[in-house]
């Protein structure tokens, strides 16, 4: 303190608050909870890593879990964006490639992965008592998706909506517990499992 009062030390200068981009905060949190994971993971470190003080990190997320929040909606909005795109609008097929794809991403995802290793009871409220802002995303996804293949005669009839829940509850099982059965040296064999339990179930 004495040395910073003299002038022999600098003060550690940080970005302005508003110049700093969320992404800038979100990559730091991310990168530290596929690391050590999201219980290990504090607001300091996290303010530290994105070379913000924690003030600002405070203004913008209340807690970790939080920031956790939001860090797993907007990997889903990533993986979501590069899914494969078949020349196919609107076909059972295009619905079952682009599901397929997302269950196997987020099955090898780091965070997910790291969640799963030493983290399970963040998971755990979303998947048993309430769904998240991730969940919800991705329902209403799969709800236009199917939507779109009924109107075009490739996807059963049926509510929407309740076809949509039971394919979510699919893709989470294919992601969170198929590893648990699945010989990992064959990782394959569950995206060929999934696209066809998917197919027998959408199939008109």
């Amino acid at each position: 303190m004495s040395q910073q009062l003299n002038g022999s030390e600098s003060p550690v200068r940080r970005q302005a608050s508003n110049a700093i981009s969320e992404d800038t905060i979100l990559d730091a949190a991310t990168r530290l909870m596929s690391t050590i994971g999201i219980r290990r993971t504090t607001m300091a470190d996290v303010a530290r890593s994105a070379d913000v003080s924690r003030a600002t990190l405070y203004r913008r997320y209340p807690n970790v879990e939080s920031l956790a929040a939001q860090i797993t909606t907007r990997e889903f909005t990533r993986i979501a964006a590069q899914a494969p795109v078949t020349d196919e609008p609107a076909t059972r097929r295009t619905m079952i490639i682009t599901l397929v794809h997302l269950v196997r991403e987020a099955r090898a995802h780091p965070l997910l992965q790291r969640i799963v290793e030493l983290d399970p009871e963040f998971l755990m409220p979303y998947l048993l008592h309430r769904t998240g802002r991730t969940s919800r995303s991705q329902l209403e996804m799969i709800e236009t998706m199917i939507g779109r293949g009924q109107s075009s005669g490739q996807i059963r009839d049926g509510d929407p909506h309740r076809i949509a829940t039971t394919v979510l509850q699919m893709a989470w099982s294919f992601a969170l517990t198929g590893p648990v059965f699945a010989d990992p040296d064959n990782d394959h064999e569950l995206d060929d499992e999934l696209s066809d339990l998917l197919e027998r179930y959408l199939r008109p």
